[in-house]
């Protein structure tokens, strides 16, 4: 009886989980939303807020580690994208919220992966917890309005050598034509964000 019990309190329990996932799960920023500007430091310890860094068409958000290989894999990929498409208005912003990495190991990181964009420090994570973030490289595009148009993966392969999916650069693409983007979302995959509470 008591085993019948506790089975019926685990099912219970897991249907709870899946029709009210727990509120961190919940959090984020839908497509088609606008986002509520931020202020935050760079590496120098300048406050940069997001309406003084965006571009005349839109602005990118990419979550950046100095340590995941997965980011180091697409460094090159991110430094091509971001030298298109600033060239087309569209400005790049990155964002480390990692608590594992001090300051100077992204600053030395900056430099080796040559980002010409600024890369803020989001201390605690709050940034990423409010949006949402869960891993590095994960982007979120907004327009000129700062109304979010993509969130999720660069494109649809770690390594580069097999990208049949260019996910953000068809965003760029369809966004600067005038056009609706087919593909709002897109899986983001690479190296979870350390967080101040694991």
């Amino acid at each position: 009886m008591r085993f019948k019990f506790f089975a019926a309190a685990a099912l219970l329990m897991i249907a709870g989980y899946v029709l009210a996932p727990p509120a961190a799960a919940q959090t984020g920023i839908e497509i088609g939303a606008p986002v509520d500007g931020f202020s935050l430091p760079d590496v120098d310890g300048k406050m940069q807020t997001l309406d003084g860094l965006k571009g005349k068409n839109g602005t990118l958000v990419v979550w950046l580690s100095a340590q995941c290989p997965v980011v180091r894999g697409y460094k090159d990929r991110i430094n091509e994208i971001a030298a298109d498409y600033q060239a087309k208005g569209i400005n790049f912003v990155g964002i480390n919220s990692n608590a594992t990495e001090d300051l100077n190991w992204v600053k030395s990181n900056i430099a080796e992966f040559g980002y010409k964009f600024p890369v803020l420090i989001d201390k605690g994570n709050t940034l990423a917890d409010k949006w949402g973030a869960t891993v590095t490289p994960e982007v979120y595009y907004f327009n000129a309005k700062n109304v979010l148009l993509y969130h999720g993966a660069i494109d649809n392969d770690r390594s580069g050598k097999n990208i049949t999916e260019q996910f953000l650069r068809t965003a760029f693409d369809s966004s600067l034509g005038g056009k609706p983007i087919s593909k709002t979302r897109a899986n983001a995959f690479g190296c979870t964000i350390k967080r101040v509470a694991e």
